[in-house]
Formats: structure tokens, C-alpha cells, sequence
């Protein structure tokens, strides 16, 4: 029988020791019935050690370009993980394929994308010919021609099966070649890249609600379109305003109308001013591309769930550090995952990151902390202790 490895076993462990814990715990509970009883010991087996949650390669990829991968989920506090992350080579010439996928309204979305996405990418690129040809208004066609399909596709899916027909999805796409990095972004993902330890942010997150350029420009463009936003979200429902899927903001905007009607959350008066002209949720991605020059060290594509808790400077130095010290990105990517939580992160958490191999990370100064910040960090800390000894001595009272 093959050794487990160190990460392996400590895995090993917290999984049994959460399962032993969570048997112990339901006999404590006679009174409750067994399907609250059930529920309870499934909840204590998810907290009892956020590790289990990680789904995880057991180790470093390296693909036939020679870029190492690593790629982690983390359900976090949600009920449901509605993430995906998709890691493909071989496909598409020399280039690979790497996306984060953030489901919303349940997974199905995301279920039926991860699968077709990629094959619309082949297909559109030609196998990597078009990649090839380094026009990038050919490639930028291209991926606007898969996306659009796979949305079609996606919204044909979900009207014929009725299954979760309010479900949607955002999908940031990164196709790596030797010196050329492409991104075709929907959603509020985001895609950093480490330049000699410097961050460069490469993508943008499309939301209704902000005062950033990309954010007035989605405003505007939800408006033309006949629609309005409430509390930064499009007709008061979804904060994200692009993505696939989302039928009742693309094909069955009527039929949304009439049901907030009947749901009470305006009124027939107000629907019968409404004119829609368009989709209000697009699924037309943003295409940018970046040379990949020796100072470029590793790309990170994650989900809201890390970046709504970790900066881009923060994120690139933590995983800078977790290279510098052991050069498993693997590793890096379940650590950095396990930070976010660690910093009260209620989402999922998906992230990837490339290494792309042009940095001899062992020979690498250890990194400098800023002062000024780690102070900072040390007096929020000090402050929330101090209000949590307060609040529990008013309890105490």
C-alpha cells in the first residue's frame, strides 16, 4: 500500500476525527427527531474541520506546456457549493485551459457549462488554430461565439428540463500559452497575475452597482434595456449582471414581470410601463490579452469568495510566500482558500492558480511585511477580542 503523504494524512485524520465527532454528538440529542438529528450531525461533521470541505488534485499538475497547476473548492458557510473549476490541456495547440465557474440558484448551471463551455471553446478556436494565428480580433470572435453558444445552449436546457430554471452562472475563462495569456471573463470572478511580486488585476467584475467605469457602463446598459436596479441588483434580484443562464433575465423577462406582480413586489401599473429592448443578465464576455514576459510569475483565478476578503496585493504576496517556502501550488491554492475562510469568508471559495514555471522560487528573498499593515492587523484584532470579552460580560449580567 502506497505512504500517504503529509497533506494526505492530515486530511485523513480530520475527516475521521470530524465523523467521530459528529456520532458522538447525535446520541446527545434523544429528543429531536431523526431528521433534525440528521441535519445536526451533518452540520457538525462540515465544522468540525474546514479541510474536508476542500476538494482537491492530491498534487501539483503539470501540463504539456510545462505550467503547474493547482485548483481547490471550499464550500465554505453555504448550503450548497455552487462552484467548478475546470483545468484542461491537449485540445487547443499549446495552449491550456483553465475557468472558475460560480453558480447562483442552485448548481445546474454550472453542472451542464463545465462540460460544454470547454467543448464551444474547441470548437470555436479550431483546436487551437485560431490561437495560433495571433490575430486577436479572430480570437476575440471566437470565444464571443462560444460564450453566446453555450448560453443558448444552457437556456435551451434549462427551459426543456425544468430544472432549476432560475439557476445561472458566471464563468472566467484563462487559456495559457508560452507567452501569451487570454481571458474571456463574465461575471465577478476576477483573474490577478504576479508580476515580479507586483499585482496586476486583468479582469473587472461585472456588477450593477458601483461607480468604477465598468460598473456605469453595465448600469447604463441594463437600463437601455428596459430594466431598472434596486439595492445594486437588477430588478432588486441578482448582483452580478453577467452571466449565463438566468432565464427570467433573458428569454422569460415577461414572465418575471407577472410573477413579482403576484409576489406583491410591484405593481400591474408599473409592469405595463416596462419596455424591454434586451437581455438584462449578458453572457458576452470581455476579452483581454497579455503577453507573458519573464517578469511574470503566476496567474490566480478565483471566485468573489476569496476577493471579497483578500486584496489582489494580499493574495499574490500570500501565495508568493507559500511558493517561496515549499514550490507546491497545490499547497498554495488549498492554504490560500483556507485563508479566506479563515478571515470569516461566508461564500464558496474556488480558486486556481498557474505557476508558469519562469521563477526559481526557492532562491527567492524571503518577502518583506509591511509594517504599517501588520500593525493594522494587530489593533482590528485587538478590538474585536476586546468587543467580544465586553458583549459576553453584558451577557453574563
Amino acid at each position: 500500500m502506497a505512504l500517504l503523504s503529509q497533506q494526505q494524512l492530515q486530511r485523513f485524520l480530520c475527516i475521521n476525527a470530524a465523523a467521530a465527532a459528529a456520532a458522538t454528538a447525535a446520541t446527545s440529542w434523544p429528543s429531536l427527531s431523526p431528521q433534525l438529528k440528521a441535519r445536526r450531525v451533518r452540520d457538525r461533521s462540515r465544522w468540525s474541520c474546514s479541510a474536508i470541505a476542500i476538494d482537491a488534485a492530491a498534487g501539483s499538475l503539470t501540463d504539456v506546456a510545462g505550467i503547474r497547476w493547482g485548483s481547490t473548492k471550499l464550500q465554505g458557510a453555504r448550503e450548497e457549493m455552487e462552484d467548478d473549476v475546470v483545468i484542461r490541456s491537449g485540445d487547443l495547440g499549446g495552449f491550456s485551459f483553465a475557468a472558475v465557474f460560480d453558480g447562483h440558484a442552485g448548481f445546474s448551471s454550472v453542472e451542464f457549462l463545465r462540460e460544454e463551455l470547454y467543448k464551444e471553446c474547441v470548437a470555436a478556436l479550431q483546436g487551437g488554430q485560431v490561437l495560433g494565428n495571433k490575430d486577436l480580433r479572430t480570437v476575440e470572435k471566437a470565444l464571443q461565439e462560444a460564450f453566446v453558444n453555450a448560453d443558448t445552449k444552457l437556456l435551451n436546457w434549462l427551459e426543456e428540463t425544468g430544472k432549476e430554471v432560475e439557476s445561472g452562472s458566471t464563468a472566467t475563462v484563462i487559456l495559457v500559452g508560452s507567452n501569451v495569456l487570454i481571458v474571456s471573463h463574465v461575471g465577478d470572478s476576477s483573474v490577478v497575475m504576479s508580476r515580479s511580486g507586483k499585482a496586476e488585476a486583468l479582469t473587472n467584475a461585472h456588477r450593477p452597482y458601483g461607480s468604477n467605469k465598468v460598473s456605469l457602463q453595465e448600469i447604463r446598459r441594463i437600463n437601455e434595456a428596459g430594466g431598472w436596479i434596486s439595492n445594486g441588483r437588477i430588478c432588486g434580484d441578482i448582483a452580478v449582471s453577467r452571466a449565463f443562464g438566468d432565464l427570467r433575465f433573458k428569454t422569460k423577462k415577461n414572465e418575471m414581470l407577472q410573477k413579482g406582480v403576484a409576489e406583491r413586489r410591484w405593481s400591474q401599473k408599473f409592469v405595463s410601463r416596462v419596455q424591454f429592448k434586451g437581455d438584462l443578465v449578458s453572457a458576452s464576455p470581455d476579452i483581454y490579452q497579455v503577453p507573458l514576459e519573464s517578469d511574470a510569475e503566476f496567474v490566480i483565478l478565483a471566485s468573489d469568495g476569496l476577493w471579497d476578503y483578500m486584496n489582489n496585493s494580499e493574495a499574490v504576496m500570500f501565495v508568493r510566500d507559500q511558493l517561496r517556502k515549499h514550490g507546491d501550488v497545490q499547497l498554495a491554492c488549498e492554504t490560500i482558500a483556507q485563508a479566506a475562510l479563515d478571515r470569516g469568508s461566508q461564500d464558496n471559495v474556488s480558486i486556481v492558480i498557474a505557476d508558469l514555471r519562469k521563477t526559481e522560487w526557492r532562491s527567492l528573498p524571503a518577502q518583506q511585511q509591511n509594517l504599517v499593515y501588520e500593525i493594522g492587523q494587530a489593533v482590528a484584532t485587538i478590538g474585536i477580542v476586546s468587543i467580544g470579552i465586553w458583549v459576553s460580560s453584558l451577557i453574563s449580567l
